[in-house]
């Protein structure tokens, strides 16, 4: 891979967190620049990019008071002759957080941007500017891609923890200069409170930085923003987002465990017991702290294709909010499943419309692992699988007619990304061992956790065919990450081959598991 050089990490954190005070800048709205003095807009909780493509990308800010945001872009770090943006004002209805949409970029290229915050009552008065870079998506395939996932932050009880540095597996990550990032939900632990220490088996204490907000679980919206704002109390996780864009997508934990839509539940720390208005707050305070091209739109959704160059569409799936009912998961017949019909439509089409090299279809659930939901008290399923190994039931209906699209349709090049299980495991599906036969082979890779509490391997499902070629999981449940099993993967896609190379790392980037695809073919 060709990759444009980056600045230096201390430069972006720095940039990041508090600007230099001799950046001459120009002045916000056209006015002339003025010192940064107390009193005037800071952005503390850094900056962060988001949805990138060919031409364009989202920049995010958030303001400690009302501001306008201004984003200024420039080819160099001097940002000589930027290129100026007028982004939204920032105000109580939004938590003081705004997103700015940059269009027209140059293809393939290192963008440097700075964020500017201006009293909205006098544009004279700037705050410190907040720098980041991000590269835009290559319209020429022999550029190359290269990109990270994981997810599930801050669970299970294990937040930031100053005394083993915070989050590092970002810092980790930021060194492979990965050109995005996929989130592949539970960016936040909604229904996880944290407490000042923890007890850990081996006789140490566990300590986590701690806020109001994540001392119960979040039932009103000021908690839910509150939990999206503790996160980036992490310098690692801060420097990255200023280096390294996000593909987002959600999954349970953003509102609470295993919840799925109507669900009326009976968990005796909640006041409020209609899932259905927590998923709102959640979703509002999701769709304010993430830069996410959808949500912006009317009616916006989680689901969309995000198409970076020739080599490569990513298509980011939402199997929380449109899901049936967690049941035993054993119905004959499935009109709903966990994708809903609508999407399960829009994904089919843009697959088939898609001249990608490879489509990866990022999934907050895994397919053929059995995720169990006993939190009733009775054996219902919270994933697709339900354990039983003969032809498709219940939710599996779906992903069955999906499976069956693509092999009619000769869509090559699928690859299945997914976190959730907070485990790294690779399962290759192929109809020769399975009992629903229609369908072409093709891989499943599963990482996480980012920082949360890690578990045993799952059960397989033998409908679909998997081989759990490679898995590393503890023996005991909730490892907490000062015990290890914290990871993330990472694809790089080839320029001149096509060839694309799955790799699962450790938290120390340390590969476990090697994995190289070769690319036009219908099944691996």
């Amino acid at each position: 891979m060709s990759h444009r050089p980056l600045p230096g990490r201390r430069s972006v954190l720095r940039g990041s967190l508090a600007a230099s005070a001799a950046l001459s800048l120009p002045g916000a709205l056209g006015a002339a620049p003025a010192l940064a003095l107390s009193g005037r807009p800071k952005a503390g909780w850094g900056v962060q990019t988001g949805d990138v493509t060919t031409d364009s990308g989202l920049v995010w800010v958030r303001s400690d008071r009302p501001a306008r945001m201004i984003v200024e872009t420039s080819a160099t770090e001097s940002f000589r002759n930027p290129r100026r943006w007028h982004g939204p004002l920032l105000g109580a209805d939004s938590d003081f957080t705004g997103t700015t949409l940059l269009r027209g970029l140059p293809s393939g290229e290192q963008i440097h941007y700075r964020v500017l915050l201006a009293d909205p009552d006098d544009p004279r008065r700037t705050g410190e500017p907040v720098t980041g870079t991000f590269r835009t998506a290559s319209a020429k395939r022999r550029r190359g891609v290269r990109f990270v996932w994981s997810g599930d932050l801050a669970g299970q009880g294990w937040g930031i923890n100053p005394e083993l540095g915070g989050y590092r597996i970002y810092d980790t990550m930021a060194a492979l200069d990965p050109d995005f990032f996929i989130c592949s939900g539970d960016n936040i632990y909604a229904d996880g409170p944290l407490t000042e220490t923890v007890a850990l088996p081996d006789g140490r204490t566990w300590r986590n930085v701690t806020t109001e907000e994540k001392s119960k679980v979040a039932e009103t919206l000021a908690e839910f923003r509150g939990n999206f704002r503790y996160n980036l109390l992490d310098d690692n996780l801060r420097a990255f987002n200023a280096q390294v864009p996000s593909i987002i997508q959600w999954d349970d934990h953003e509102v609470t465990n295993n919840w799925f839509p109507g669900e009326i539940f009976a968990d005796a720390r909640y006041t409020e017991k209609n899932i259905d208005v927590l998923a709102a707050r959640a979703r509002q305070a999701f769709s304010e702290y993430f830069p996410i091209s959808t949500l912006r739109r009317p009616g916006g959704r989680v689901y969309r294709v995000q198409r970076y160059g020739p080599l490569l569409d990513v298509f980011v799936l939402d199997m929380r909010t449109y899901r049936n009912t967690n049941s035993a998961d054993n119905q004959t017949t499935d009109p709903e499943g966990i994708l809903g019909r609508e999407q399960l439509e829009w994904l089919k089409r843009e697959l088939a419309r898609s001249r990608a090299v490879w489509k990866v279809i990022a999934s907050d659930m895994p397919l053929g692992l059995v995720v169990p939901d006993t939190g009733d008290g009775k054996p219902n399923f919270e994933a697709v699988a339900q354990g039983d190994p003969g032809a498709p039931l219940g939710r599996e209906l779906q992903i069955a007619e999906l499976l069956r699209f693509v092999k009619h349709r000769r869509i090559t090049g699928t690859v299945w990304l997914t976190a959730d299980v907070h485990y790294t495991s690779a399962q290759h599906y192929d109809p020769s061992r399975a009992a629903f036969k229609d369908f072409a082979p093709f891989w499943e890779f599963v990482s996480g956790p980012l920082n949360a509490g890690a578990f045993p391997a799952n059960a397989l499902d033998g409908t679909f065919g998997p081989d759990r070629v490679f898995v590393k999981a503890p023996s005991t449940a909730n490892v907490s990450p000062a015990g290890g099993y914290q990871f993330f993967g990472e694809v790089d896609i080839d320029g001149h081959s096509g060839e694309l190379t799955v790799r699962l790392r450790e938290q120390d980037g340390t590969v476990l598991f090697t994995k190289t695809l070769q690319p036009g073919r219908v099944g691996q």
